[in-house]
């Protein structure tokens, strides 16, 4: 589970952080009970975002099965993905 707190706690942690791959190794070491991963906000489709940033988004992931999906269930998460944000 991961509670709005906790997602709130890392939104906060990645002001001013570039984003880039490197942010997954910098978020596990302040929150090594969550799995992170990182892409562009653009390659995710279907779900809306759990926390919005002008500079990038959070979304909840389950990874209750074999495969990782996204949830919009704080219950069910165990990850987060770090979407970024780009401007046209």
């Amino acid at each position: 589970m991961i509670t709005p707190e906790q997602l709130q706690a890392i939104a906060s942690s990645l002001e001013g952080q570039p984003l880039n791959d490197a942010i997954v190794t910098f978020l596990r070491a302040q929150f090594p009970d969550i799995h992170f991963t990182y892409c562009m906000d653009d390659d995710v489709s279907g779900v809306l975002p759990k926390l919005e940033n002008p500079r990038f988004n959070l979304y909840l992931i389950d990874g209750r099965e074999h495969c990782l999906c996204l949830t919009k269930n704080h219950e069910d998460a165990s990850g987060v993905l770090v979407a970024e944000v780009i401007d046209d």
